[in-house]
């Protein structure tokens, strides 16, 4: 593996990374600030923390001395390391002190002409060869850098909270970074034990961009009443194996954050329709329902801050007849285990198009038509599509829609049959895509369009994707896992079905599909 991909540097790198920064300066004392100036000052940086509120950058050093104690009670620090790190952090009180840092980070508030005018000041503070680095989340590298006489020496280093924990941090290209300034700076991370990761200065740079589907569709979802809140994050999280669902994690951040980051990126994209913020969260937003702050967003916490939450699983039902599986089934293949390991099942295997038949209905991976619609399409008077998974063998739960012509006794035997291979089952309305599958050939396709418009490469994408936000499985690799085919294919069915360009799919993935296409024929073929 390169150094890149697993995060850390070799020690000749690590020392020449270390020696090249012997001071940072960290401007801001806020969560983002008291965190990467922990960071640094952890592998050796005396870090020279700067405040407009001196009262507020010391109570953050007393509370980062507090948190260091607690890693010396687990062991995971000794009491020197304790102390040695906060020796390492000098608060001072005025900007002209940061002159002798060869790299300065600022997280401060996201307001452009604020940042602007703060490295304004430091380019006559501090001397040419000192890199200044912007921790925005939100805000144009190449608009903060065109205040300075010489805005090559400006980039981006976009940590993400907590920053001593988290491993990603994005690299940011301005449209005039210098190129040598964005790999020290990249070297300087991998000496830190951070994955960085390349990108350029677009609205919401990689993760914040490519996460958006994550929130959006979920909201849509909810204000066509296909599922509640709960049945949403129900089958996001044990089916296709995020850690929290999109609701849970609106209500922790603030749907008030949450909103204005959709704003955000909707209105620098010139209001592109895969952007497009949710009604229902303006009207939220408005009702000041905001998520765990204030007591109720989309779970009621109550007094004790609890967020009970029915989920309407099918209730239990029998399994009848014998189940067959024609072919490979691609992601559903370990279902077949599974069905063999359950001896009071009974199986019969043959040779076909890759789909199981059960309680006379054949049993398919969604896609963007509706279930009854692909049961029309190829005769079959019962269809059932289930939803995605992350891995059928080990998710808890299973989402299945019906075609329209199911009968109770054929829907119930697939309940059952999925009932006796250790799944709750949720039986969802027979729409396009259903719940996971939707959200994730979203999230599949942003993370396309940001490859395929320079932002980044596909390895890029995945890396931000899964140590950024902990996504169980980079979106480009889950799009070659469910099959590229069959993403462009529900992509397409999508936007049909709502006549919204927010599901176009992006060229990348036309491409690919090409690619593979003509893969496929010269492995029939050969080359001759």
């Amino acid at each position: 593996m390169t150094t890149e991909a697993t995060g850390t540097a070799g020690a000749t790198e690590t020392a020449e990374a270390i020696n090249r920064f012997p001071a940072i300066g960290v401007i801001g004392a806020g969560t983002m600030g008291i965190g990467i100036a922990e960071v640094a000052a952890s592998h050796g940086h005396q870090v020279l923390l700067h405040d407009v509120n001196a009262e507020a950058a010391h109570q953050a050093l007393e509370q980062m001395a507090q948190r260091l104690q607690k890693r010396v009670d687990k062991v995971r620090i000794s009491a020197r390391q304790r102390q040695e790190i906060l020796e390492r952090i000098r608060f001072v009180d005025e900007l002209d002190a940061l002159a002798k840092a060869r790299l300065v980070i600022e997280a401060i508030v996201e307001n452009l002409t604020i940042k602007q005018g703060l490295f304004q000041q430091l380019e006559k503070i501090c001397p040419a060869e000192t890199i200044f680095a912007s921790n925005t989340s939100s805000i144009s590298i190449t608009a903060i850098a065109a205040s300075l006489n010489e805005p090559s020496r400006l980039i981006g280093l976009h940590f993400f909270n907590p920053a001593p924990v988290m491993k990603l941090v994005e690299v940011i290209a301005g449209l005039q970074s210098d190129a040598a300034l964005l790999a020290a700076a990249e070297q300087l991370c991998l000496a830190w034990g951070k994955i960085p990761v390349r990108a350029q200065s677009t609205p919401g740079f990689i993760v914040n961009r490519v996460a958006r589907p994550f929130y959006g569709e979920p909201l849509k979802m909810l204000q066509e009443q296909l599922a509640s809140p709960a049945v949403i994050d129900t089958v996001l999280r044990e089916s296709a194996g995020f850690r929290m669902g999109p609701f849970q994690l609106m209500d922790l951040i603030g749907i008030d954050v949450n909103f204005a980051v959709s704003q955000s990126v909707f209105n620098a994209f010139f209001n592109d329709p895969r952007y497009r913020p949710s009604l229902i969260q303006q009207e939220m937003v408005a009702a000041g329902l905001l998520g765990r702050k204030t007591g109720r967003g989309f779970y009621d916490y109550g007094a004790e801050g609890n967020d009970p939450a029915p989920v309407p699983y099918a209730p239990p039902c029998d399994q009848n007849g014998t189940v067959t599986i024609r072919g490979h089934m691609g992601l559903g293949e370990p279902l077949r285990g599974l069905i063999r390991a359950r001896r009071c099942i009974s199986l019969m295997e043959s040779r076909g198009s890759g789909y199981l038949l059960a309680g006379g209905c054949a049993v398919v991976l969604a896609n963007g038509q509706t279930a009854t619609a692909r049961a029309r399409e190829h005769g079959y008077k019962c269809l059932v599509h289930v939803d995605l998974a992350l891995d059928f063998a080990g998710a808890k739960t299973i989402a299945l829609a019906f075609s329209e012509r199911c009968e109770k006794a054929n829907r119930e035997s697939v309940i059952g049959l999925f009932q006796a291979l250790g799944k709750k089952v949720l039986v969802v309305p027979d729409e396009p895509g259903l719940i996971a599958m939707r959200t994730v050939v979203m999230l599949i396709n942003e993370a396309a369009e940001a490859v395929f418009t320079g932002v980044c490469d596909a390895e890029a994408v995945d890396r931000a994707m899964r140590y950024g936000v902990n996504y169980p499985e980079g979106p480009l690799a889950w799009g070659r896992k469910i099959g590229f085919q069959h993403v462009l294919q529900t992509l397409e069915g999508l936007q049909q079905w709502f006549g919204d360009d927010r599901y176009r799919p992006s060229a990348w993935l036309r491409h690919q599909v090409e690619r593979d296409s003509r893969q496929t024929l010269t492995e029939r073929h050969g080359h001759g």
